[in-house]
C-alpha cells in the first residue's frame, strides 16, 4: 500500500520558464537516466526480495522517495512550459504555429499531447523503456546495477545543473543531486554489509568456484595483436580483486574448431543453392 501526501518532498520553483529546459528535464523524469527507472527498479527489487526484511524494507522506501522525485520533475516540467502558454499559444493560432519553438528546442508533444505538462518520455520524446530495470534477484548483483543508476542519474543532474541560469532549478537540482550522493552510498553500504569484495565477489558467490574453468577465471585475455606484452595494469597482474586469485595476462588465441552447420532445413526456405554442401559433393535438397 502507499499513501501520498499533497506537498512536495522538496520546494520547486521557476523564476524563469524556459521551454527548451523543459524538454532537457524530460530526460530526468523518462530517460535511460532517469528517475522512473530507478523508482521501478528499487521497487521491482524489493517487490521479489528474498531474504532479511531489512532490505526489502530499504528499497521500498527508498523506491517510493523516487516517486516523489518523479512528482518534482513533472511539476519542474509544467512551471517550465508556462512560459509557452503567451506567445507560444498565440504561434499555434498564427500561420507558421510551432515551427519557431521546435527550431528552438522545445518538444511539439508538451503542447500537442499534454497541453503543457510532463511526459513519460526522454528529451527526444521516446517512451519509457521497461527493460533498462534491472532486479536479478541477486541481492549483490542488484546492488551495483542500483550504483551505476544513480551514478549516471547524478551525472545527468549535474549537466542539467550547468544547463540553466535559473535559481529555482539549480536549487531543485542542487536537492535531486545530494540524494543521489546518498543512494550511491546507501547501495554501496549494502555491499560492505554483505561482505565488500572480498565477500560478495565473485557474484553469486554462492556458485562453487571449483566448477569454474581454473584456467580463465583470473586471465586477462588480450586481443589486440599488437600488444607484446602485458600492460602495467591492475587488471593483468598480482592479486585479484576478490583475493582469491591471481590476475594474469594471456594473449587471446582460438581453442575451439571452425564452426560446422548442417544444411537449411527445407521447411525454413532458405535458397536452394545452401541446400547443400559443395565439399559433400551432393545435389541440392528440392
Amino acid at each position: 500500500m502507499f499513501y501520498h501526501d499533497k506537498k512536495l518532498q522538496y520546494t520547486v520553483r521557476v523564476e524563469k520558464p524556459n521551454p527548451q529546459f523543459a524538454r532537457l528535464l524530460q530526460q530526468a523524469i523518462g530517460g535511460i537516466e532517469g528517475e522512473m527507472r530507478v523508482c521501478l527498479q528499487y521497487l521491482f527489487q524489493a517487490w521479489g526480495n528474498r531474504g532479511p526484511s531489512k532490505y526489502r524494507d530499504m528499497l521500498l522506501e527508498t523506491g517510493t522517495e523516487e516517486i516523489g522525485h518523479i512528482e518534482m520533475l513533472a511539476t519542474a516540467v509544467a512551471l517550465n512550459l508556462e512560459g509557452a502558454s503567451g506567445d507560444f499559444i498565440d504561434k499555434v493560432v498564427s500561420k507558421d504555429p510551432i515551427v519557431k519553438e521546435i527550431m528552438g528546442g522545445m518538444d511539439p508533444r508538451h503542447y500537442l499531447s499534454t497541453g503543457l505538462a510532463a511526459m513519460a518520455t526522454d528529451a527526444n520524446g521516446v517512451p519509457f523503456n521497461g527493460s533498462w530495470v534491472v532486479a536479478s534477484g541477486n541481492l549483490a548483483a542488484d546492488m551495483y546495477a542500483n550504483v551505476m543508476a544513480e551514478a549516471t542519474g547524478r551525472t545527468l543532474a549535474t549537466r542539467l545543473w550547468h544547463s540553466t541560469d535559473d535559481p529555482g532549478m539549480k536549487d531543485m537540482l542542487s536537492f535531486l543531486i545530494a540524494r543521489d550522493t546518498m543512494h550511491q552510498n546507501q547501495w554501496l553500504a549494502v555491499i560492505e554489509e554483505l561482505g565488500g569484495l572480498t565477500g560478495v565477489h565473485p557474484i553469486p558467490n554462492s556458485f562453487p568456484q571449483e566448477e569454474e574453468n581454473q584456467q580463465f577465471n583470473y586471465s586477462f585475455v588480450s586481443t589486440n595483436i599488437e600488444r607484446p606484452e602485458a600492460p602495467d595494469a591492475r587488471w593483468a597482474q598480482g592479486t585479484s580483486i576478490d583475493g582469491k586469485g591471481q590476475f594474469t595476462f594471456v594473449h587471446g588465441a582460438p581453442l575451439g574448431e571452425e564452426p560446422d552447420l548442417g544444411i537449411p532445413k527445407p521447411e525454413g526456405f532458405a535458397q536452394k543453392e545452401q541446400m547443400s554442401k559443395p565439399e559433400d559433393g551432393l545435389p541440392p535438397i528440392l
